[in-house]
């Protein structure tokens, strides 16, 4: 210890000592500050702080040691040699780094003090390779006591440094911490000091490339001007984090305050109110003045004071992390409401108490209506016991937990009884003993039910009677099921049925029956298939009925209905529409299907037969329409068939006659259609009207759709539904989709009010390559703002070429304007689509509102469209409101948007508009149409 005092007072500069230990305080207090915030950072964050805390150290700490070299004075001139001097900087910042790392990565106790030893350890190499590069005019002697007892000072030291800053995270451990590591670098410096003893010997010259002490103090002061960085970066971190703290505290303390609808306070370790919100003055009464301080079983009715129930939550919540319950409660006044309570223990860094954090809602309105739901079931039960269904629930496991009496009355025949816990499988053996027949019913009704949506089947069972089983999922997995007697209803239905799809006198499908079928043979017809519809009007049968009595003129057509249905094939039928007039409907691919169809037919019309012993010939005029040549719908084919027949039955010896059409009619008209629009575009025969689109909270107007119109001067008014897709095919979509985009930019940015425009895209104007640069363009050279424009399309736009559209989509939207999807809810309407792109508005097709108000279905869509756009954070707007019905359920369900009829009809002339959304009874429709237009 004397050596160790006599080297630091008589072989020192203490001008430099000082400076020494200056620069090393800083260092290592700017090391204990940026330690903290590496502790408080996560991922590449705390690596980055933790590398500025290695550098610090590194460079503090060789600049320490090299200011106290330049201050030590052993009598002799010292130089350094380069390489073991730069290695001792290396070793200085690499063994910081590691020490620092470890304490912080590793933050237990045996961590910190691992931490420690490292840094102390690094400290005490860097000090001896340092020492190493020393070179005098003579030998060092080392005295191994001293340097193993440096070496144990720095480390030990370190280590306990270490340990302080990481007890205390505040400005006053981290300045310990700072102390207690400089007392260590010190020690272990001027300690390994005191082990040297210089031998002068002039045969021990010095190194030409030694650094000269004076070019060591330049590398020393820049390392001091890097120390000082760090620390002056470490203050402004510690500035910058203190008042984000400060901020976040803030905004928090605004946020807790600002809620009133939970009450939000604090709790001490004991339970006494520490703070006060809005919410929990108006949920309790008190004033913050009034309750801070105050006990928080006040809050308790008495009883559940004495029970102690107050100090078990306080236990819950430091045994479990959160005490969560729903009680009673009391108001100041004394009054009670039903609230949920969550009190969550609030821990400090170390795990100590600090408090609780109490949340209170009043729910006694939902206790209420909980309440009410419970009666409600009450009574359901009495109404379930003595409905005239059979009732079953089953569980998710298919397991029976809940049957009602009504089920013996269903089922007389069963062998047994129902009991809880039996499987499905076991209650149809109770209805259907054939073990067989059981299995199947079984097996059935499972496939069903496993889809999980409500079907009802109807089975035979025993006795006969026909039963009709409704499956109902409920959610879970599990479902119920009700049975209802319909055997005579069913046998009632069948009649009337028949009765209405079948002629009364000879059993043939009738005019109805013969219709929907031919509809669905057009509906389900091949590419490669024709449909044949035939008229068929009985010859001479006015004379049967005048010469033998209508009695004789029944029994013919019942006759000759017989032959008929005997004659028919699969994918034939023959009706009768009345008196002698009958129809037959034939599928075909080879034209001698039809040959062979005919043949049967006049067979069983033309040959002779006897009624009341008197011999008639009947015969027949048939006429023959085809599909897709002669007609395209039902009525065209039944209507030709008529004509071909009355063609037939005035030619002389001609029975079957086929119906002649114009083939080329069509085709004409076309060609002359798409001659007349190209000659519109160029000449600007079209004009632009807009819809009012409005929100449906507000009555705001949100803006207008762009409707195309053409009015022909011999036509007159074409429907887009039929010039549109013309214009897809003949190629004119896309300048008149650039007409029209160019006219409703250049008219909207005309408007007083900026108003957004919707404006469609067609397919094959989204296939067209130039489309994104057409719109930016437009927009430049129209002086509409992007954010105004929207441009809508449907889905069937995108299937063909996604990627391609996707991508199209998106450089529309890197533009400023937004896009929509429109027509929701009918053609393909895929989620996947939804997911692949941002859209920014969802249209609700106007066929969902057109049924809304009688179809429950359609009802059940809009929600759930409406609930998915509410999930995507996407807009939904209604078309089609055409009635203030439609508008009160948009309203109800939440939908953002509306456009209809009732908010504003389609019109060319732009008129003020106001923002509010009124009853069209109270206000002129002209006063719901558009913004005004500048006038040039």
């Amino acid at each position: 210890m004397y050596r160790v005092l006599t080297c630091l007072a008589f072989e020192h500069d203490w001008i430099l000592v000082g400076l020494a230990a200056a620069i090393c305080l800083t260092a290592t207090y700017a090391v204990t500050d940026i330690g903290w915030h590496a502790r408080q950072a996560e991922g590449r964050n705390r690596t980055g702080w933790i590398l500025a805390a290695g550098g610090a150290a590194g460079f503090g700490v060789w600049a320490t040691h090299f200011v106290a070299m330049l201050a030590y004075d052993p009598g002799v001139v010292l130089g350094y040699d380069t390489a073991l001097t730069i290695v001792s900087l290396v070793i200085a910042v690499a063994t910081g780094t590691a020490g620092i790392a470890l304490a912080i990565l590793r933050p237990s106790l045996a961590g910190t003090v691992a931490g420690g030893i490292v840094f102390g350890g690094g400290v005490a190499a860097m000090h001896y390779t340092g020492m190493a590069s020393v070179q005098i005019p003579g030998r060092l002697v080392w005295s191994g006591g001293h340097v193993a007892a440096s070496i144990l000072l720095g480390a030990t030291l370190a280590a306990a440094a270490f340990l302080v800053a990481r007890r205390r995270s505040d400005i006053v451990g981290r300045l310990q911490g700072a102390a207690m590591l400089t007392l260590a670098i010190c020690s272990l410096h001027f300690t390994g000091m005191g082990a040297i003893t210089v031998v002068p010997d002039p045969a021990q010259p010095m190194s030409a490339a030694a650094i000269p002490s004076q070019t060591l103090a330049l590398g020393v002061a820049g390392s001091a001007f890097l120390v000082l960085c760090f620390a002056l970066f470490s203050t402004l971190m510690s500035r910058r984090s203190r008042a984000a703290r400060r901020q976040s505290e803030q905004m928090f303390r605004i946020l807790v305050e600002g809620v009133t609808d939970y009450a939000l306070y604090m709790l001490t370790p004991d339970g006494h109110v520490a703070n006060w919100n809005e919410g929990a003055r108006r949920a309790k009464g008190y004033e913050a003045a009034e309750i801070v301080g105050r006990h928080f079983s006040c809050f308790y009715p008495e009883a559940d004071r004495v029970a102690g129930l107050p100090g078990l939550a306080l236990d819950t919540a430091i045994a479990q992390g959160r005490f969560e319950q729903e009680g009673w409660r009391l108001r100041k006044d004394g009054s009670r409401f039903w609230a949920h309570v969550v009190i969550d223990a609030i821990r400090n860094e170390t795990g100590g108490l600090v408090g609780f954090a109490k949340i209170t809602r009043d729910i006694t309105d939902r206790k209420s209506w909980e309440d009410d739901l419970r009666e409600t079931s009450r009574r359901l039960d009495l109404a379930l016991s003595n409905m005239s269904q059979g009732l079953l629930l089953f569980d998710a496991e298919g397991r029976l937990i809940l049957f009602n009496r009504q089920l013996a009355t269903i089922f007389p025949w069963a062998t047994g009884v129902c009991a809880p816990g039996q499987s499905f499988l076991d209650v149809c053996r109770l209805a259907c003993p054939d073990e067989a027949m059981a299995r199947d019913l079984a097996e059935r009704h499972l496939a069903v039910i496993a889809r999980g949506r409500p079907e009802t089947m109807v089975e035979t069972l025993g006795e006969g009677r026909i039963i009709a089983l409704a499956h109902r999922p409920i959610g879970d997995g599990s479902w119920v099921t009700t049975c209802e007697d319909v055997t005579e209803r069913r046998r009632s239905e069948a009649r009337i049925a028949h009765l209405a799809r079948h002629d009364a006198l000879t059993g043939l499908p009738n005019r109805t029956s013969f219709n929907e079928a031919l509809a669905s043979a057009l509906a389900s017809r091949m590419p490669d298939e024709q449909v044949a519809v035939l008229g068929i009007d009985l010859d001479r049968f006015k004379e049967i009925n005048d010469q033998r009595g209508h009695a004789v003129g029944d029994e013919v057509l019942r006759i000759l209905a017989g032959r008929l249905s005997a004659a028919l094939s699969e994918r034939e039928m023959v009706a009768r529409f009345g008196g002698d007039e009958f129809a037959a409907v034939k599928r075909f691919h080879d034209p001698e299907e039809l040959n062979d169809f005919l043949q049967r037919l006049e067979e069983a019309l033309s040959a002779p037969l006897s009624v009341d012993e008197a011999e008639i010939t009947p015969g027949a005029s048939i006429g023959i329409a085809l599909h897709p040549e002669d007609g395209a719908t039902g009525d065209q084919l039944v209507n030709n068939a008529d004509l071909a027949m009355y063609r037939a039955k005035a030619t002389i010896g001609q029975t079957v006659a086929f119906y002649e059409a114009r083939m080329d009619e069509q085709v004409r008209e076309r060609r002359a259609l798409t001659k007349e629009l190209w000659q519109a575009l160029a000449s600007e025969g079209f004009r632009l009207h807009y819809q009012v689109q409005k929100a449906v909270a507000t009555g705001e107007v949100t803006g207008y759709e762009v409707l195309l119109r053409w009015t022909h001067p011999e036509r007159g008014a074409i429907s887009p539904a039929e010039f549109i897709p013309l214009a897809e095919s003949c190629g004119a979509i896309v300048p008149l989709g650039e007409w029209v985009l160019r006219t409703a930019c250049r008219e909207a940015a005309s408007w007083t009010v900026p108003h957004r425009i919707a404006v469609n895209l067609s397919p094959v104007q989204l296939s067209h390559g130039d489309l994104v640069e057409m719109v930016r363009s437009i927009l430049a050279e129209t002086g509409l703002v992007p954010e105004r424009l929207e441009l809508e399309i449907t889905e069937s736009s995108i299937v063909a070429d996604k990627e391609r559209a996707l991508e199209m989509l998106r450089a529309l939207k890197a533009l400023g304007v937004t896009v929509a999807i429109d027509d929701f809810g009918t053609g393909y309407s895929s989620l996947e689509t939804l997911r692949s792109f941002p859209f920014d508005k969802i249209k609700l097709d106007r066929s969902f509102m057109t049924e809304v108000e009688t179809s429950p279905q359609a009802k059940a869509i809009i929600r759930a469209i409406l609930a998915l756009g509410r999930s995507l954070e996407i807009p939904v707007l209604a078309e089609g409101v055409e009635t203030c019905q439609q508008l009160d359920l948009l309203q109800r369900e939440g939908c953002d948007e509306a456009q209809g009829y009732l908010l504003g009809r389609p019109a060319a002339v732009v008129e003020a508009v106001t923002t509010s959304m009124v009853a069209p009874s109270l206000v002129p429709e002209a006063a719901v149409s558009l913004p005004e237009r500048a006038v040039a």
